[in-house]
């Protein structure tokens, strides 16, 4: 029989109190507990990038950190940028650059572009590809999301 510890969270601005067992990634109780499916399991490594929130304004592996170690923590998941409906200014530029093809790596990868934008709001097309680097995509080859992150900086060519 497992032990289960009640855990205050604060995602999407929106506060959480959840009964979960300590060794549950954050990455699980996002998706399974709180239905935002944004953030995906990939390596479960950390190595893709898939599975990106933000973390009291920090970009965090979910798949690495459990989530009793969030509580009282600010998470921050990609629905809280935009719905199909009313996209961020990013969610626009990727669909106009045709910077995503399946799907899975899109809600990190634009995750990862609007906290990067917000460090740096006019990166070369290297700062971008370096900010980039840590989340991987099998199937665009990069080149429409700088593209779609130039664009949003103001610096597109």
């Amino acid at each position: 029989m497992s032990q289960t510890v009640n855990v205050k969270l604060n995602v999407n601005g929106a506060a959480a109190e959840i009964e979960l067992e300590p060794r549950e990634t954050l990455l699980d109780v996002v998706r399974e507990r709180l239905g935002l499916t944004g953030a995906h399991a990939g390596c479960e490594q950390g190595s893709c990038g898939a599975c990106t929130v933000l973390v009291d304004g920090e970009l965090t592996r979910s798949c690495l950190i459990f989530a009793v170690q969030c509580e009282d923590k600010a998470i921050t998941t990609i629905e809280h940028f935009g719905s199909p409906g009313a996209l961020h200014p990013m969610m626009e530029a990727f669909r106009r650059h045709h910077g995503l093809q399946c799907g899975f790596c899109t809600p990190a990868m634009v995750l990862t572009a609007i906290a990067f934008l917000e460090e740096s709001p006019h990166p070369t097309e290297s700062e971008v590809r370096s900010a980039l680097a840590g989340n991987l995509c099998r199937c665009t080859g990069y080149a429409g999301i700088v593209d779609a992150v130039l664009d949003v900086a103001g610096v597109a060519e």
